[in-house]
């Protein structure tokens, strides 16, 4: 059986000051610590977890305290392949099923939780 070449997923993205751009359309100027964004992404997938309704509460989530731009979409980044994100993102969203949430993974852009959706 091949591995996918393809997934598609949704993330929630917490920055801290020594994210590569420590700003967003939430916050002008970013200066939480990286441990102080990792406990907030772990308060965040705690209530998502807890939901009767994972993708619902996901994107709810998402288009309020991401900061990334996919907010405006619920956290929803498409379909992409090998190569088109940052490693350690790409490696953990092809590592989940369709489905299954992340636990935080740590990239250049900050940390994350990602709902692996198709």
């Amino acid at each position: 059986m091949s591995a996918a070449a393809q997934v598609r997923a949704s993330h929630l993205l917490v920055k801290h000051a020594g994210s590569r751009r420590p700003s967003s359309w939430k916050e002008e100027r970013v200066t939480r610590s990286q441990e102080e964004a990792l406990q907030m992404v772990k308060a965040f997938r705690e209530q998502i977890a807890a939901s009767a309704d994972v993708p619902a509460a996901f994107a709810q989530l998402a288009s309020t305290e991401s900061h990334c731009g996919s907010a405006r979409s619920g956290g929803d980044l498409g379909w992409f392949g090998r190569n088109q994100m940052q490693k350690a993102f790409e490696d953990a969203t092809f590592a989940l099923a369709v489905g299954e949430l992340s636990q935080p993974v740590f990239t250049d852009s900050g940390v994350h939780i990602i709902l692996r959706t198709g």
